[in-house]
């Protein structure tokens, strides 16, 4: 009956499930690209390849947990938890802009998480105006962050975790490539702060979508 009822979840939704968690959790991405590309910054294919392989697994293993997790609690409880995780990482994506205003100073900022997402350019550490594929771990680490929560999320509420993790990489490819394009040839530095309003809401919408 459990198998069942994730079948039908699959079929109702699952395909705009998975398309919103790999979309939501990359807009950050959107950020960063847009950042970079008015700094004239490049991000070689490689780098990009690296960032988006990263953003793949940390959705993956999340995935996998929420998936193992789910065999052990009722299914009503699965959705419930999924829910919960991914609106509490929706409201903090929204109350992003809003904290940095009072966030202590760049230069005293420990976190180097926060301080790549803050300030992404730090990731050019040789100031070559190129992220290296090694600056792109870290990179990469900071900003699969949000894909931690979508790939919990799809485990535990019995979304296909592969596609999903796929949609994750694909998106995290994809965007931070046309986006460092776009603010290149734009400047369009406003859009990094519309994407993390964005991010925030379609993970909130996806949330309580899954209880209803």
């Amino acid at each position: 009956m459990k198998h069942n009822k994730g079948a039908n979840i699959m079929n109702s939704y699952g395909l705009l499930a998975v398309v919103v968690i790999g979309l939501a959790s990359n807009l950050d991405n959107a950020g960063v690209g847009i950042a970079y590309g008015v700094r004239k910054i490049r991000i070689p294919w490689y780098s990009n390849l690296a960032i988006a392989i990263i953003s793949f697994l940390a959705t993956l293993l999340s995935g996998l947990f929420g998936n193992w997790l789910a065999f052990w609690i009722h299914p009503w409880i699965g959705q419930l938890i999924g829910t919960i995780v991914i609106v509490s990482v929706g409201v903090w994506v929204l109350l992003q802009p809003f904290v940095e205003k009072k966030a202590v100073p760049l230069d005293h900022e420990t976190n180097p998480v926060t301080r790549l997402l803050r300030n992404p350019e730090e990731a050019d550490k040789d100031s070559s105006k190129s992220i290296s594929l090694g600056e792109s771990i870290l990179l990469g680490i900071a900003l699969a962050m949000n894909a931690l929560a979508g790939g919990f999320n799809a485990g535990i509420t019995h979304l296909n975790i592969w596609y999903t993790s796929l949609s994750v990489g694909v998106f995290s490819f994809v965007l931070l490539a046309l986006c460092a394009e776009f603010g290149e040839k734009y400047a369009a530095e406003k859009l990094g702060n519309r994407a993390t309003i964005i991010s925030g809401l379609l993970l909130i919408f996806l949330g309580i979508h899954q209880l209803l």
